[in-house]
């Protein structure tokens, strides 16, 4: 893999030199040929990357119901642009202008939100039971997904169309236009388009 230079300012540092971009091709199991693009500042070291399948997408929306520990394992592909729900806790990540692309399974995608509610919990002490009460409830519905009869629904809601579940339940629907207009996208495209 070769960095190519990137004849643009970085969008942290805005040093003008610096900026270099990084295309791999790879054939991701089951999901196809993707190319994974990675935009790096050797200035002060910023890093973003995403997934790009070789064939066109259109916005789309994923849907899973984790029913089992098996369900753990199901492969998700998520995209710069995705937004990740749950909505049963009424959770939900949208893609900020550092967010990357990466590939995981439904337990490493629950890991990513356990971690986030384990923040806020130490963040706000014992100063606020009621929110502490709700977090915990939020913790073990989490960490128990697919167990002890727990089910849990995961969302993907990807304007670039990007993103997959891979399962033979996994549901795919394409977004209605209002979705596509209140959904952020994350990162500047532009930087993946030098």
């Amino acid at each position: 893999m070769e960095e190519q230079v990137i004849e643009m300012p970085c969008p942290m540092c805005h040093d003008e030199d610096n900026l270099r971009m990084i295309a791999h091709v790879d054939e991701i199991p089951y999901f196809g040929e993707h190319t994974q693009v990675t935009v790096l500042c050797h200035s002060c070291g910023w890093r973003q990357t995403d997934f790009i399948p070789a064939e066109g997408r259109k916005p789309g929306g994923w849907s899973f119901e984790i029913e089992s520990e098996d369900d753990l394992s199901v492969r998700v592909v998520r995209s710069s642009s995705c937004t990740v729900c749950i909505p049963e806790l009424d959770l939900e990540v949208n893609p900020g202008s550092a967010a990357t692309g990466f590939v995981t399974n439904m337990e490493g995608l629950l890991v990513r939100f356990i971690d986030i509610v384990k923040m806020v919990s130490n963040d706000i002490g014992d100063d606020e039971p009621e929110n502490q009460q709700i977090l915990m409830h939020m913790l073990h519905r989490l960490q128990n997904a697919g167990r002890e009869g727990m089910g849990l629904k995961i969302e993907l809601l990807d304007p670039h169309g990007l993103s997959q579940i891979l399962h033979d339940r996994a549901i795919d629907r394409d977004l209605t236009q209002a979705e596509i207009d209140s959904l952020p996208v994350g990162p500047d495209p532009a930087v993946f388009s030098a």
